[in-house]
């Protein structure tokens, strides 16, 4: 399918792997030009490098710190500067450590609100009126399952990711007809980060190689394996389109059928 995003531009924030450079590899390939961001020079300029190799557009990168609001304003701007608008935003964040309740202080708290929040928060206040100004304007946040099931040991990802699904909800509403907000949830896909878990319970002795740990992992979701990054990536893609121009204030799991609600 054609998404229609050709000559488009988006910015994609902690996009130097993971979800949010599948998001943008997706949308680089409809034809969008895709700006990202990281805090890791080299790992961001690999993942640039890898972009531009099968993009129909334009890819620019930009070392930023998303907790840090002048880094997001200055962002922003360079995306702007560069492609002459902005018509998409997606934003990602790394996820906070895994931690209980009584092993997480006051700072901890404070430090995942600003890395899952307000990181987000900066960057649409940030990107709103240059969303206006476009013709397709979308915003499209990546969180987590875990803003409807919790997990064990991810105290933080349970309790802050799910401001932001108040904020989308919220915008939803405010910014419509002009911009439309959606939220996706991804379950267990297969990311560096999960490839650490495994590893780290192989060290444990928890599972016997890494195929045992991934077999483990998808022993609850329907599907019966986990999810490849760029399924979600397509996900989001398709809300960036004009194929979605009803889609608004969703949130939609990329889980495999693992929520139950």
């Amino acid at each position: 399918m054609d998404f229609e995003l050709d000559g488009n531009s988006a910015l994609v924030t902690a996009a130097s792997s993971g979800l949010g450079f599948a998001s943008a590899q997706a949308l680089a390939e409809e034809g969008a030009n895709v700006a990202i961001c990281g805090r890791d020079a080299d790992r961001l300029e690999d993942a640039r490098d890898e972009l531009e190799s099968t993009a129909a557009g334009d890819v620019l990168a930009v070392r930023a710190d998303l907790t840090d609001p002048d880094d997001v304003s200055r962002l922003v701007r360079e995306t702007v500067d560069a492609f002459g608008g902005l018509d998409h935003l997606v934003t990602s964040s790394g996820g906070p450590p895994s931690t209980t309740f009584l092993e997480t202080d006051e700072q901890d708290w404070y430090q995942a609100y600003d890395l899952l929040v307000m990181s987000v928060v900066w960057t649409i206040e940030e990107c709103h009126e240059h969303l206006l100004e476009s013709e397709y304007g979308t915003i499209t946040c990546i969180t987590s399952r875990t803003v409807r099931e919790v997990a064990d040991g991810l105290l933080l990802s349970n309790s802050v990711r799910r401001g932001v699904i108040g904020l989308v909800k919220t915008i939803s509403r405010e910014f419509a007809p002009d911009v439309r907000a959606n939220a996706v949830l991804p379950g267990t896909i297969e990311t560096a980060r999960i490839e650490e878990l495994v590893e780290s319970g192989i060290e444990r002795g928890t599972y016997e190689d890494y195929e045992a740990g991934l077999t483990e992992l998808a022993s609850d979701i329907p599907m019966d394996r986990l999810g490849e990054p760029r399924e979600l990536g397509d996900v989001v893609a398709f809300l960036s389109s004009p194929h979605a121009s009803f889609v608004n204030g969703t949130e939609i799991p990329i889980d495999g059928g693992l929520l139950r609600s």
